[in-house]
């Protein structure tokens, strides 16, 4: 094999066309509200961490369980990248009429791209919050919310942070 892209060989390369089932498709018992998507620092150094906090509600009448999935999408890469990444999960249990506010952190080392080493480079991310894959066309509703962050320095080797 002399062609080691991933070009239209798995789902996260696949360009405009949507897998059959997107990671996190399914129906539940219940319907969940996620509101307040807060990423902290909203510019951050090219070696930082991002600091992600979103509420959950759950809007039904069933006690249940959610799976919180954070997805990365990078504005613009210097190689080709996925339409967008999962970088952090949760399986959260929510009373009926309750909410609860979830935090995670996603690592500088998961933004890296391999340009024959990991690198970082610095630019416009979006990151996606919510019970599914972003765009995920289900008979079920569930959000997902998104906000924007800055990658600010000049881009540099991964094990050099």
């Amino acid at each position: 094999m002399e062609n080691y892209t991933m070009e239209g060989r798995t789902y996260r390369y696949y360009g405009q066309e949507a897998p059959l089932y997107p990671f996190g498709y399914g129906l539940s018992y219940t319907t969940f509200r996620y509101r307040d998507l807060v990423l902290s620092p909203p510019v951050l150094p090219i070696c930082a961490n991002l600091s992600v906090s979103v509420v959950l509600e759950n809007t039904g009448l069933r006690d249940s369980e959610e799976v919180v999935q954070l997805y990365l999408r990078w504005e613009q890469s210097s190689v080709p990248v996925p339409r967008w990444q999962l970088v952090a999960f949760r399986r959260v249990a929510v009373l009926a009429g309750q909410e609860t506010k979830l935090s995670f952190q996603v690592l500088a080392e998961q933004r890296a791209v391999w340009v024959q080493d990991w690198r970082l480079e610095p630019g416009t991310f979006t990151l996606f919050a919510g019970g599914q894959q972003p765009g995920q066309k289900t008979r079920a509703p569930s959000e997902v919310l998104s906000a924007r962050f800055g990658v600010t320095g000049t881009a540099r080797p991964l094990r050099g942070c």
